[in-house]
């Protein structure tokens, strides 16, 4: 038992809460308030947050401003971008606060943070006074780390209702209205959008007739025209034409939330449509690697079940697998309390959509991770082991074993990590790790 699982053993719940409440403060006072100094978007949901933040960032570059970003994939300080090694979505207290200090030292106007749920249930969020709220989309994720999944969406609730309780700010001599960002076609909508604010966007792909006569001063930003295509995604909105390079209807939904913040802050469609176009990709979020094989591997975190149908829907759907070609898929599930019963579904999508399936390690922390390959492997009923399915403990081995298999014309689709910087064994130690690098290194050796 580690020092953290021991004081959340035997500290009572409400002197854990006013600890994190009181390291929020201290934080805040200590670095001076400077979110204060800052317009800040928060991102929240299960699916979709790393790359929304990602988008709104480049998005308001190509504006002309500079942007302070913190996500799952990284973090961005006006010019200088690195990959998170925190292994940490929402960064703490402190750590968060002196980011934030670091981004106004840099000039930035904006600043886009991450906003997970078990952060805010530990106060993270609680010293940052945010000015945009955005909401995905919530599907059953955490719900064990929540005791639920009524607690999960209330977790994401408390975000919403915390953008309202702070003052509003006064940036270059105007007022920062606090504004609601939320998908229409997700249905929790309406519970977002029950949370105070001053102004209220919308977006989508479907009419939302509802929506609009629930919430009159709703704007709504909705996708007509869409294509899916093999290499992204073509829409309207309006008279604006929008071309992203990202795969998949789920990157129309996440760059449409990036629009409603733009459009919320006065930028021009047109502006939005050309900072979009040039994003090229999203660390370890369907990221393709090619050292010149004859076959495609794709890098994706997909880490619960809603989000690996999705990455399947946009496979089958975007023209990736070639007349004959085989999908190889490498995936494994996180432990150290994560969601267990995840772990069979997991192993069941990638059954049934696969040729071949590999499970291997992903970050047991302090769980037994022959257990957890043992678990996913349980729900993939129908493939016959040794043959088309594989368990392998090292998580190098699948890859290669992946890449083996692998002929012309294939796919190899590793999931559970993307871009992360390290595998979380037990004794919170860290292995340092990338899917992509050592990928790479595996195809270099051939």
């Amino acid at each position: 038992m580690n020092i953290k699982e021991i004081i959340k053993k035997f500290i009572p719940g409400f002197l854990l809460r006013w600890y994190h409440k009181t390291l929020a403060l201290a934080a805040n006072i200590f670095y001076g308030f400077p979110s204060n100094k800052l317009i800040v978007i928060g991102v929240t949901g299960t699916n979709g947050k790393s790359t929304t933040v990602h988008l709104i960032a480049k998005m308001f570059e190509g504006a002309g401003f500079k942007v302070g970003a913190t996500s799952t994939v990284g973090f961005k300080v006006a010019g200088e971008e690195k990959l998170n090694k925190k292994k940490m979505t929402m960064l703490g207290r402190f750590a968060l606060q002196k980011l934030l200090r670091q981004m106004v030292a840099a000039g930035c106007r904006y600043a886009v943070i991450e906003t997970s749920s078990q952060g805010v249930e530990q106060f993270r969020h609680l010293g940052v006074n945010y000015d945009v709220a955005v909401f995905t989309n919530l599907t059953q994720e955490h719900i064990e780390a929540h005791g639920g999944f009524e607690n999960y969406k209330k977790a994401k609730g408390k975000f919403f209702a915390h953008l309202a309780t702070k003052s509003k700010k006064v940036i270059d001599g105007k007022v920062v209205p606090k504004v609601s960002v939320v998908n229409l076609d997700d249905k929790y909508s309406d519970y977002f959008l029950n949370f105070l604010a001053d102004e209220y966007y919308g977006y989508g792909l479907m009419n939302q007739e509802s929506k609009i006569r629930n919430q009159e001063n709703l704007k709504i930003v909705k996708a007509l025209d869409v294509k899916l295509e093999a290499n992204g995604s073509q829409f309207k909105i309006q008279d604006s034409r929008f071309m992203i390079h990202l795969l998949g209807e789920f990157n129309v939904y996440n760059s449409l939330a990036a629009v409603a913040v733009g459009l919320s802050q006065g930028l021009a469609l047109d502006t939005i449509s050309g900072a979009l176009e040039k994003v090229r990709g999203v660390p370890g979020r369907m990221e393709f690697i090619n050292e010149g094989q004859n076959f495609k591997i794709l890098v994706d975190y997909a880490p619960e079940p809603a989000s690996m149908e999705k990455l399947y829907e946009t496979v089958r759907g975007s023209g990736l697998i070639s007349s004959g070609g085989k999908i190889i898929h490498v995936l494994g599930s996180a432990g150290g309390g994560r969601d267990k019963s995840r772990r069979p579904i997991l192993g069941r999508i990638a059954a049934e959509n696969a040729d071949y399936v590999i499970i291997t390690n992903e970050d047991p922390y302090d769980e037994n991770p022959e257990e957890i390959i043992g678990q996913v492997a349980a729900g993939a009923n129908g493939k016959q082991e040794g043959v088309y399915l594989f368990k392998i403990l090292d998580r190098g081995e699948a890859i290669a074993k992946a890449l083996g298999l692998a002929r012309e014309n294939d796919l190899v689709i590793i999931t559970g990590k993307g871009s992360e910087q390290a595998i979380c064994v037990a004794n919170n130690k860290k292995i340092p790790w990338d899917d992509r690098e050592k990928v790479r290194e595996i195809l270099r050796k051939k």
